[in-house]
């Protein structure tokens, strides 16, 4: 079982009968939930089941009609903010049995940032909410990593970081990335020394992608954020290293050094 230390640091609990997984990847979180040693023996009807990782929202749904069968609620939550969001509150997207739902009010409140939570609808869908999130991420991030790699060509000598400064002021493009690249930019210098200009990526943006090709839905901008991504491993560039440094200021991931000068 693994409960959130943000949690009880908060004045939330999560006691006996509630049990928590926050592993991402497929087969981990079966592993976690039926497998030989999994939870899912361990509880009783009644009982409720959280997956607060990046899971398939597919796979929620799967997963939530077995333990349904078993009389045991099962919530899919895609949480946002990081590391950060651990300290100070997190963004929660939550689906699945709504009266579980109502039932750990006093939870969400407890590890959300005020108003920072909300019932997305049935099973799946906290996961469903939280994959498109990281797709819209994807593409905002990109189009960050190109504007700034087109000023820093450009003839006029531009300070990068000043401009992170007045795009926060009442433009329309301030944001929290904006205002992490400002981060970076101060901590590597403009040319980002140091940052790799390959970018890994998890699976939400493929996900992303998957799921608006089998409803039919064009998203050509997250498609394409993906895409550079994948070509990123060959073709490292600045685009790359603005994206690496925002994945380093905004979730702890590893800025790996490259060879860039």
């Amino acid at each position: 079982l693994m409960v959130p230390a943000f949690a009880s640091a908060k004045g939330g609990s999560v006691s006996g009968g509630k049990a928590t997984a926050g592993k991402p990847a497929r087969k981990p979180v079966d592993e976690t939930l039926f497998g030989k040693g999994g939870i899912a023996k361990l509880l009783r009807k009644g009982d409720i089941v959280i997956d607060g990782g990046n899971s398939f929202f597919e796979d929620s749904v799967r997963r939530a009609k077995r333990l349904r069968n078993m009389r045991i609620a099962y919530l899919d939550v895609g949480v946002s903010g990081g590391p950060g969001g651990a300290q100070r509150g997190a963004s929660l997207m939550i689906g699945g049995d709504k009266k579980a739902y109502g039932a750990l009010e006093d939870l969400w409140r407890a590890l959300a940032v005020p108003g920072g939570y909300g019932y997305m609808g049935g099973a799946g869908a906290g996961h469903f909410v939280k994959m498109v999130h990281n797709g819209i991420e994807y593409g905002m991030m990109q189009a960050i990593g190109e504007g700034f790699a087109l000023m820093k060509k450009s003839s006029y000598a531009l300070d990068l970081k000043k401009i992170t400064d007045v795009y926060q002021r009442g433009s329309v493009v301030r944001s929290k990335l904006v205002e992490w690249l400002g981060n970076a930019f101060a901590e590597f210098g403009q040319d980002l020394r140091g940052v790799s200009g390959t970018v890994a990526q998890t699976g939400e943006g493929r996900w992303t992608v998957k799921t608006a090709k089998k409803f039919g839905v064009p998203v050509p901008i997250i498609k394409g954020s993906v895409d550079f991504r994948a070509r990123s491993e060959k073709h490292p560039s600045y685009i790359g290293q603005v994206l690496s440094a925002l994945r380093n200021q905004f979730g702890g991931h590893a800025a790996r050094r490259s060879n860039m000068l």
